[in-house]
């Protein structure tokens, strides 16, 4: 049996799907165009979303619906794998997982896979794997960045450290000190302190894109900066570390300038360094995956979003690629718009192409 139905450009007439754009997004499987359009399928007697998992059918064989009246009026039965007649089944997994996200930030302390997944019904495989698919988080690295975020943002109120400790859910003094270093980049006392006494040592050069400045703390290169005036360079640094100790360029730190400086003039030799990543875990997530795209590659800001498991945040990336402290070690120059265009870049859209050109020539 097949449908003969013309197109019709009635807003809730069904039309055939041959011949219609919008089977494209049907056979993509295309999550965007769920709760917006729907099909019918002569030969199996079913109705479906566009974004299920079925065999994809033969569009002669297929009607296309504007409204769900009008799929439930060919009398066909609803899809038993992507039940279009309530909502789809990425809607339901984004409420879990905002379910399981406000259970773990009320947690007094860090709780168990098994106890986040008991909280919202399901079982800790099935949770655990929606839960990474969504955030592209773990749920016990989820709940690591919240108390991080609890953490700093009690130090930044004014609260003791003990009494920051204990309302980001540590229960031992031992415990949050062992963390403290990468979740703040220094110690509590400092970080409560606005970074006071913290030492970064720094040193200005030139290269093939103009002066840059690299800054490092105790545990990294911190900040890697680009730019055509090399005091504004440093006027830049200070801003960033207002209460740190600024330590100006000596003999032992010349050598590790010139390694960011030959990276710079040669990609292929890579830059292997220590780095002080200081970020939100969504901006960490995205840099990580930036510092995965490999010399003379450009990807889309959509396929970063894609990559880290959060499609739909195209704008975010774009900020965390804009937050970036450490221009070439985190390179987000790499990425672009969708239509390769080379646009949006903290040290200037000139320099992002010349450095993608000389990663071009050297993979060529």
């Amino acid at each position: 049996m097949t449908v003969s139905q013309p197109i019709s450009s009635a807003r809730g007439l069904p039309v055939a799907a041959e011949g219609d754009p919008r089977w494209e997004r049907i056979v993509a499987r295309d999550k965007s165009a769920d709760d917006i359009l729907w099909y019918s399928v002569a030969t199996t007697g079913v109705y479906c979303r566009p974004s299920c998992p079925s065999r994809t059918a033969n569009p002669r064989n297929v009607t296309l619906h504007d409204t769900l009246e009008s799929a439930q009026a060919t009398g066909f039965r609803p899809c038993k794998r992507c039940h279009p007649d309530g909502p789809s089944l990425e809607n339901e997994n984004a409420e879990l997982v905002a379910r399981a996200c406000r259970f773990i930030e009320a947690c007094e302390e860090e709780p168990s896979l098994e106890e986040v997944a008991a909280a919202i019904g399901r079982s800790p495989s099935y949770f655990h794997r929606v839960f990474k698919a969504a955030t592209g988080l773990t749920p016990k690295a989820y709940a690591a960045a919240d108390r991080a975020r609890k953490a700093r943002e009690g130090l930044e109120s004014g609260a003791s450290v003990t009494g920051a400790m204990y309302d980001a859910g540590f229960n031992s003094s031992g415990r949050f000190y062992e963390k403290s270093t990468s979740m703040l980049g220094m110690t509590p006392t400092q970080y409560r302190a606005g970074g006071v006494n913290e030492e970064i040592k720094f040193a200005v050069g030139a290269s093939c894109l103009g002066a840059i400045l690299v800054a490092s703390s105790k545990k990294g290169v911190a900040s890697i900066l680009l730019g055509d005036d090399p005091d504004a360079l440093v006027r830049n640094l200070q801003d960033r570390f207002p209460k740190a100790h600024l330590i100006g360029m000596d003999r032992d730190y010349e050598a590790l300038i010139a390694r960011v400086v030959g990276f710079v003039e040669d990609p292929s030799i890579g830059l292997d360094l220590p780095l002080d990543v200081r970020g939100t875990a969504f901006q960490r997530r995205v840099w990580q995956a930036l510092q995965e795209i490999p010399v003379g590659e450009r990807v889309s800001y959509a396929e970063i979003a894609r990559r880290i498991g959060s499609p739909k945040a195209v704008r975010a990336v774009a900020g965390a690629c804009a937050a970036n402290n450490l221009a070439v070690a985190i390179p987000c120059h790499r990425v672009v718009r969708n239509d390769g265009a080379i646009s949006g870049y903290a040290w200037g859209v000139e320099r992002k192409r010349a450095i993608l050109g000389r990663e071009a020539a050297q993979v060529a």
